[in-house]
Formats: C-alpha cells, sequence, structure tokens
C-alpha cells in the first residue's frame, strides 16, 4: 500500500457516506468512510471503516507531505499548491466516536466571532417539534427550548398548538440545498412549505457557497436558487454561515411566529368581546357543513370559513 493519500468511491451500497479516505499512518493506515472529497465549505463527517476493499475505484491519489498525530486531532499536509492541509479530529459525544475532517476555512467559519445570546425567544420558552425523520438534529440545547419527535407533514423544525403548525422551517445543508435545486427536489418541499401558516428554509452556509461548488456552475445554482423564491416569495431562504447560526436563528424566528399567533389569537377575542358572545368551534362546523363547505373535523377554524360564518346575514 503506498504512502500517499488515497480517496476513493465507497463500495457499500445505500451508505451516506459515499467516499473512503486511507490516511498512511501506522501499518495499515486510518482508513474512514468519508461524505465529501475534501472540507471545502463545511466539516466532513467521518465513520471508521473496516477495511480497504482490493478493488476500490481510486478518485484521487495524493502525495503526502506529513502527517502526524497530534492528541484527539491527526494533521495532515498534501504535496499539492492549494487544499493542502487539513485536519480530522476524533471526538466522542454520547459514548460513540465521531470524526471531523476539517480544514482551516471550515474551521473558522464552525467557530464565528459572535457569542449567541442565551435569552429566550420573546421572553417566552418554547415547544419545538423535530421531525421524526430528522438525522443529526438540532437540539436547542443552547436555546431556552424543548423538543419533541413526530412525523411532520412539511419541514423539519415546527411550532404548534393543538394539530395546528403554527410556523415550519426546512433545514439545509449547501449539498442539500444544490442538489435540490438541480433535481427539482426543492420546488416540491417549496410548494409543500407554502401551503403552511408560516414557513422557512434555513441554509448552514453563507450564500458566497452557491458559488464555490465543485461540479456545478455557481451562476445557474444562483439562477436556479432566485427563481425558487421567486415563485415561492412566501417561503424565504435565509443562508446562515454554519449550523450553530441556522440553529439560533431557527429558534428565533419560530419564536417570532409564535408570538404573532399568540397576538392575533388575543385580537380575534377582543372582537368577539365586542360583537357579543362568540360562536364556538362546533357551531361553525355545523354550520359549514350545512351549508355545504368543507371543514376539518378539528384543530383551527380556516379563516375562509370563519369569515364565510360571519358574513352569512349579508
Amino acid at each position: 500500500m503506498p504512502d500517499d493519500f488515497l480517496i476513493a468511491h465507497n463500495p457499500e451500497e445505500g451508505s451516506t457516506l459515499p467516499y473512503l479516505v486511507r490516511i498512511p499512518l501506522g501499518p495499515n493506515g486510518i482508513i474512514l468512510k468519508v461524505r465529501d472529497t475534501w472540507p471545502r465549505t463545511s466539516k466532513v463527517y467521518c465513520h471508521r471503516a473496516t477495511e480497504w476493499p482490493r478493488d476500490a475505484e481510486i478518485v484521487e491519489q495524493l502525495p503526502v507531505r506529513s502527517v502526524s498525530r497530534r492528541g484527539a486531532a491527526i494533521d495532515l499536509v498534501i504535496d499539492r499548491a492549494r487544499e493542502n492541509r487539513s485536519q480530522f479530529v476524533l471526538t466522542r459525544a454520547r459514548g460513540r466516536e465521531m470524526i471531523f475532517w476539517q480544514s482551516r476555512r471550515t474551521t473558522k467559519q464552525a467557530r464565528p466571532n459572535v457569542a449567541l445570546p442565551t435569552a429566550r425567544a420573546h421572553g417566552q420558552s418554547i415547544e419545538i417539534v423535530v421531525d421524526s425523520g430528522e438525522k443529526y438534529a438540532y437540539t436547542f440545547g443552547h436555546q431556552q427550548a424543548t423538543t419533541v419527535r413526530r412525523r411532520l407533514a412539511a419541514g423539519d423544525y415546527a411550532i404548534v398548538d393543538d394539530d395546528t403548525v403554527i410556523a415550519t422551517v426546512e433545514r439545509k445543508s449547501i449539498d442539500d440545498l444544490s442538489g435540490g435545486l438541480l433535481s427539482g427536489k426543492l420546488t416540491y418541499q417549496l410548494a409543500d412549505l407554502a401551503a403552511c401558516n408560516r414557513a422557512a428554509v434555513v441554509v448552514e452556509s453563507a450564500y458566497s457557497a452557491v458559488f464555490k461548488r465543485e461540479y456545478v456552475a455557481g451562476a445557474s445554482l444562483a439562477e436556479a436558487l432566485a427563481e425558487a423564491q421567486v415563485r415561492f416569495p412566501m417561503v424565504p431562504i435565509v443562508f446562515c454561515d454554519n449550523r450553530k447560526l441556522a440553529e439560533e436563528w431557527t429558534y428565533r424566528w419560530l419564536g417570532a411566529a409564535r408570538h404573532e399567533w399568540q397576538l392575533n389569537q388575543r385580537t380575534d377575542v377582543v372582537v368577539a368581546d365586542l360583537a357579543g358572545p362568540a360562536a364556538t368551534a362546533a357551531e361553525i362546523r355545523e354550520w359549514a357543513r350545512a351549508a355545504g363547505l368543507e371543514v376539518p373535523t378539528k384543530g383551527r377554524i380556516p379563516a375562509a370559513i370563519r369569515r364565510a360564518y360571519e358574513d352569512r346575514n349579508g
């Protein structure tokens, strides 16, 4: 086995880590499954592999200038002009090993020179519903929030009132965003989000990352992004510098949406007091069915149905 840094395709079918790397350290080297071929715009998640395939399909074979183990990190310097210095960081979380591949640029992005606030969103501690299919979900451990997991029809994180989704946020890495834009998958997701009361997409990268994709022209990706925003103007796509800031933005935005919802509910109460006793949800549902209108069997009465009920006598 050469003392070069090797990158190959992962032959394991269905793996979310499509590449293998071999770090020439130790008698047999260190073999990892990785998500990308280099940490260009964000840290790359890695997982240990059992062995290097005999018939490995090599993507790159790069001469190594130096490689050394320093505590919990492996420093690697490749013999090329650009993208030559990186580091593999070995740590543990929740009792299992976690490995991240980072460069100087991605390390700087992951540790922005800002102190995140700890104040409650609009003075309240909120409960956030996390979609049960969300992998590597935000924990909101830094924020004053609790989380519950269940299936969401749209988005990854939501605020709900009984069975009504007040607001929902779809989380995207820059890879997810670019892949969704080019495949058309994001269009369907935006359509589902647009049907919600409030919805947004948060991207765990700066907008500049759109122009740094390896196999996609930046102009094409920017055009597709602009078209998506024009087509679905009620679903903002917000770029944050990194995962931590995206998590903070999601928390603040959901808190603001909950606050607005509560204000609107209070307005409904004030109007009802001025007009006399308000009709109950059961009464409105009974009237709507008698009038041949479709009305949900539970949850919040749609605004259109409520207006039709209030205007029933002209």
